[in-house]
């Protein structure tokens, strides 16, 4: 519990940072997104650390329980095919990514990743809190 929990920690402030980013400097991330396909170098160096670390939450943390740690799994999984995708096929996911980070998905992402942020958070830092001071015990 204490890997889920700090793995939960780690996601809500990558989540809340990036959406905050996006929310805030809306036209950094229009143009960091065509910058990063423009370059094939930093295009498969994104492609190659998404891997790694989706593979580390695959082997350290492939938990597929009925409470909120499958969360974390999920997370591990979709980044490391995220990876994979980013190394394999470039072009697709830059023609995925586009439409995210103009029109309608720099007004819908951020938002979610804000929420996903907070719950993350909670589980992470603030439920966390709560079942150490319990001596382990949920509740």
């Amino acid at each position: 519990m204490a890997l889920s929990r700090l793995i939960a920690r780690i996601t809500s402030i990558v989540y809340l940072s990036a959406a905050l980013g996006a929310i805030f400097s809306a036209n950094h991330y229009r143009r960091l997104v065509e910058d990063m396909f423009g370059n094939a170098g930093v295009t498969y160096l994104t492609g190659f650390m998404t891997a790694i670390i989706g593979s580390l939450i695959v082997n350290y943390h492939n938990t597929w329980a009925k409470n909120w740690t499958v969360l974390i799994t999920i997370i591990g999984w979709l980044a490391l095919l995220k990876g994979v995708l980013i190394m394999v096929v470039p072009q697709f996911v830059h023609s995925v990514s586009v439409p995210m980070f103009t029109g309608w998905g720099l007004r819908i992402f951020p938002y979610a990743g804000v929420c996903l942020g907070l719950a993350f958070g909670y589980l992470g830092f603030v439920r966390g809190a709560v079942v150490a001071r319990n001596g382990g015990r949920q509740g």
